[in-house]
């Protein structure tokens, strides 16, 4: 098995290691940062295989922190940790490049199974059959599901894990609904309103991306889910 190495970014010492003595029985490695420059030297220094940052860290916040790492890595996947709630703090973290967003206090158990849910989602080893993997026409735009890219004349966009995941959802059944439900049991694991608010975020991310070419649209099936309309070729 892969030893699994985590960047964990808190400033709350006790926390901390609560937190790290959780994840280190479970077999992670962790490197523990209290602050978010520091946090970052050793991200540029290290090799790790996701990061998990605190909104509210000195000198660097991890909104901040967030960006910088998502200007040079576009893939690693990053999980916030924040007591910060309000729509608009989960919305800004989906924003800067985060991939989840777990409210303090929470139990190692949901952050095990959130962090294996990403790394699965990371994985090259791991594609579901039937599912593009290669590069797929949407409109004017090509999806390359595998390498995460999303392409127009105009732009290409580095996707995140999660807008991947999404996207990718929408396209296999394209022009048809996809239930709302299944896109969250199958991304985050449940279907609470929290998961539902932050899915929200992402769809509103995926149809700025899409806006190059108006003749496709994401359409909202009111109590049911969504459709990606895109117009035969």
């Amino acid at each position: 098995m892969k030893e699994v190495n985590i960047l964990y970014i808190e400033d709350e010492v006790l926390l901390a290691k609560v937190i790290i003595d959780g994840l280190e029985d479970q077999h992670y490695r962790v490197k523990w940062s209290n602050d978010g420059i520091t946090g970052y030297n050793l991200f540029k220094t290290g090799n790790y295989d996701i990061c998990l940052i605190d909104i509210m860290v000195p000198k660097l916040d991890g909104l901040s922190l967030v960006k910088k790492i998502r200007a040079v890595n576009g893939i690693i996947p990053i999980i916030f940790l924040s007591a910060r709630t309000l729509t608009e703090d989960v919305v800004r973290g989906f924003e800067v490049g985060g991939d989840d967003y777990i409210k303090k206090p929470f139990a190692i158990e949901e952050l095990v199974v959130r962090i294996e849910s990403l790394l699965k989602r990371n994985s090259t080893n791991e594609k579901n059959p039937g599912l593009p993997i290669a590069t797929e026409t949407v409109g004017a735009y090509e999806f390359n599901y595998e390498n995460m890219l999303l392409k127009h004349e105009l732009a290409i966009i580095k996707l995140t894990h999660t807008e991947n995941e999404i996207l990718r959802a929408l396209l296999v059944k394209k022009n048809l609904v996809v239930e709302r439900n299944d896109i969250l049991n199958a991304i985050w694991g449940n279907t609470d309103s929290y998961n539902a608010r932050s899915m929200d975020v992402f769809i509103s991310k995926l149809r700025k991306y899409l806006s190059n070419d108006r003749s496709i649209e994401i359409v909202n099936i009111r109590s049911i889910g969504y459709k990606l309309k895109v117009p035969a070729l």
